[in-house]
């Protein structure tokens, strides 16, 4: 079959998505245009502030269920844009817009598969499909508010810019607020104790600090300084220098062994932002994987960070569309890497249900 119905009907989803600014904790409007889409479909759903999640027609509670999420927030366009962001226009072959690649492309592309699914009987799996909220910022009224009030998951697909492959295991998210003390005072005088010298001398120890524990996927974990502010004149050592540690943590191990790890290699204050975005990694012989793999799919580790941070079951990346594409200047998705998309979900469905 080659779906085309499925095909065009989300494609002039993604459309309408994309016209419509959906900026973290801003997607009322998106979530209703989902909302109405399957009203149009005749699929009763619920709603929770910005979230929407409904199930397939013949819910069977003694049966295994599958969790299918995507999100339909995004970032805020970058200055780059020489196109419109929000005007999801058609050009040789690729629909250009805010979040076609990141993630609406891999939310439509699953919506159209669960309505394939939806009236379908005798079903191995059930299905139950989310449409998220503040993904883009990890937020608290995303995948995470919701997920206590779906039926027991068995494993989730996330739809996510992916090329259609496995990404089998995903780098975690620890970010650490850092304030390094000194002795404030005159820089004539010498009874004073710099804190941005006492913050570089922590930065040069977090450049030496290793982790021995490499993961075959997701390779080292990784640590980064990425901002630094301290002063409020030239003539006055600061008695604080405050810094921001990005790590990404591979499957070895979890953000609060890397907490704890850092903490005792520096001098200077930590403060977590949130332990909560933990590494996540399903394994090769899970039957999905092992599905994917009959359809001739690669798999991978990947670094980039989705809402499996937050799923407390066993969880598979893939999605149409390219990861290097997402927040980028003028975001596009090959009208064919969807149509791909819709056709690689139902054919690895189809060997489970």
């Amino acid at each position: 079959m080659n779906y085309s119905y499925l095909k065009s009907d989300a494609l002039a989803l993604l459309k309408k998505l994309i016209v419509t600014p959906s900026f973290s904790k801003e997607e009322a409007e998106t979530a209703s245009i989902i909302g109405d889409w399957l009203t149009k479909h005749n699929i009763p759903f619920n709603r929770q502030e910005n979230n929407i999640w409904t199930w397939n027609r013949h819910f069977d509670k003694t049966k295994p269920t599958i969790l299918l999420n995507s999100h339909h927030d995004t970032v805020k366009p970058n200055e780059g844009y020489t196109n419109d962001p929000f005007d999801a226009k058609i050009e040789d072959g690729k629909l250009f817009g805010l979040g076609s690649n990141d993630a609406g492309a891999s939310l439509v592309a699953l919506l159209a598969v669960f309505k394939n699914y939806y009236e379908q009987e005798n079903m191995a799996y059930n299905l139950v499909i989310a449409a998220t909220a503040e993904e883009e910022i990890s937020g608290k009224n995303g995948i995470e508010s919701i997920f206590p009030l779906l039926p027991s998951i068995e494993f989730a697909l996330i739809g996510e810019p992916t090329e259609m492959n496995m990404a089998i295991a995903e780098k975690g998210l620890l970010v650490i607020d850092a304030v390094a003390h000194g002795k404030a005072g005159h820089v004539a005088h010498d009874n004073t104790k710099n804190a941005i010298h006492s913050a570089i001398a922590d930065i040069q120890l977090l450049q030496e600090l290793q982790f021995p524990k490499e993961s075959p996927l997701l390779g080292k974990t990784k640590i980064s300084v990425t901002q630094i502010q301290a002063g409020t004149q030239h003539n006055v050592v600061p008695d604080a220098c405050h810094f921001v540690i990005d790590v990404r943590v591979n499957d070895m191990y979890s953000n609060e062994e890397v907490f704890d790890i850092i903490e005792n290699t520096v001098s200077s204050k930590l403060t977590a932002r949130s332990l909560r975005l933990n590494s996540s990694a399903i394994s090769e012989t899970h039957p999905i994987v092992q599905a994917g793999k009959s359809l001739g799919l690669t798999t991978y580790g990947s670094p980039t960070l989705s809402d499996q941070a937050l799923l407390t079951c066993p969880s598979l990346k893939i999605g149409p569309g390219v990861s290097s594409r997402s927040h980028s200047a003028n975001e596009f998705i090959e009208i064919q890497e969807l149509e791909y998309g819709i056709d690689t979900y139902i054919n690895l469905l189809n060997q489970l249900l």
